[in-house]
């Protein structure tokens, strides 16, 4: 990673890694969507081994074969996940160490602050798959790569320089980051339905189950966050009444969403200074809320389901471009 992370191209390749950590965390979602993120029961490895082995090589009698049977194709699918994330590790060691030799440690608190989130994405990693996919570390799973994916992002735009700024009131800056603040939750409750398998909580849209809008639900076992250990997760726990709770809140928060995020669509539109980000921001909302429509009427299709988790992550990076734009007054707390 040496070349690439040269100091005269540290911008680059925080780009470059920003679009690797995005497809991680794609990647990731393909993988949880399509029930593979316990095909291999062991970590890092699979079975033991580096790389998926053959069902032939494996004594017969092996407990990992026992309590679960090889199933190539999502192991594949899992380790490839593996790989990846962990050459964006390397990457983002090389960054810091790049950084550090150039800044100093003082100045290199940003790439230093993204080695230890990578670490802990390791080990989220490791228990999702030794706590057998348990949603509260799923869900913190998905959050830790798309700080990673955010912060790279940032690194990026701050490597860029100052061009672009442009005056702006603190109101607008104020509802750039409560939209952030307002995706960053609704993409808590994406993962907690997601890892909860209760995207077909509701089965129907506007309504939600029998014509109705407000079913049944559950709400107080829908948001237990711990239930000790040992269960195994996969397909889900929960009763269909806390299914349908998990779903229903989720679809109140993308009414919030569309209308914060709808809102500052306008507000950039109106500034012609702002009005690429604006145009975005509204594009991409607009496709999210019509992904979401898809995966209920559509019965959670593999493709759209993963394009709302990828959609949902650039919803992020296009706040954080707009919040880069409008930082004309002040720089980065991390210089």
């Amino acid at each position: 990673m040496g070349a690439i992370v040269s100091i005269k191209h540290l911008r680059r390749s925080a780009l470059l890694l920003t679009v690797l950590a995005l497809g991680v965390v794609t990647l990731g979602a393909y993988v949880r969507l399509s029930n593979a993120g316990l095909a291999c029961p062991d970590w890092p490895g699979c079975y033991g081994q580096l790389t998926v082995p053959r069902a032939e090589s494996l004594a017969a009698d092996d407990p990992r074969l026992l309590q679960r049977p090889l199933e190539p194709a999502k192991a594949w699918k899992e380790m490839v996940h593996r790989y990846l994330a962990a050459t964006l590790g390397l990457g983002i060691l090389g960054i810091a160490a790049v950084a550090v030799h150039r800044r100093g440690l003082g100045g290199a608190r940003l790439p230093l602050a993204l080695v230890l989130l990578v670490v802990f994405q390791g080990l989220l990693g490791m228990w999702t798959v030794t706590l057998l996919v348990k949603p509260a570390v799923v869900t913190l799973h998905l959050l830790g790569g798309l700080a990673t994916t955010a912060l790279l992002w940032w690194l990026a735009l701050r490597e860029g320089g100052d061009r672009g700024y442009h005056p702006a009131p603190d109101w607008l800056r104020s509802w750039v980051w409560l939209a952030l603040g307002v995706v960053v939750v609704q993409i808590a409750l994406g993962g907690w339905t997601s890892t909860n398998y209760a995207a077909l909580g509701c089965t129907e849209f506007p309504t939600c189950l029998g014509g109705r809008y407000l079913p049944p639900a559950d709400y107080r076992e829908a948001f237990v966050l711990w239930r000790g250990t040992g269960t195994n997760y996969e397909f889900g726990i929960l009763d269909a009444e806390a299914r349908t709770a998990i779903h229903l809140v989720h679809r109140i928060g993308a009414l919030v969403s569309l209308a914060v995020l709808g809102g500052l669509a306008l507000a950039l539109l109106a500034r012609p200074a702002l009005r690429g980000p604006g145009l975005l921001l509204g594009l991409l909302l607009l496709a999210q809320i019509g992904l979401g429509i898809a995966n209920v009427v559509g019965g959670l299709p593999l493709v759209t389901a993963v394009a709302h988790n990828g959609n949902a992550a650039l919803l992020v990076l296009t706040l954080l471009a707009a919040l880069h734009r409008l930082r004309s007054a002040y720089k980065s707390t991390f210089s």
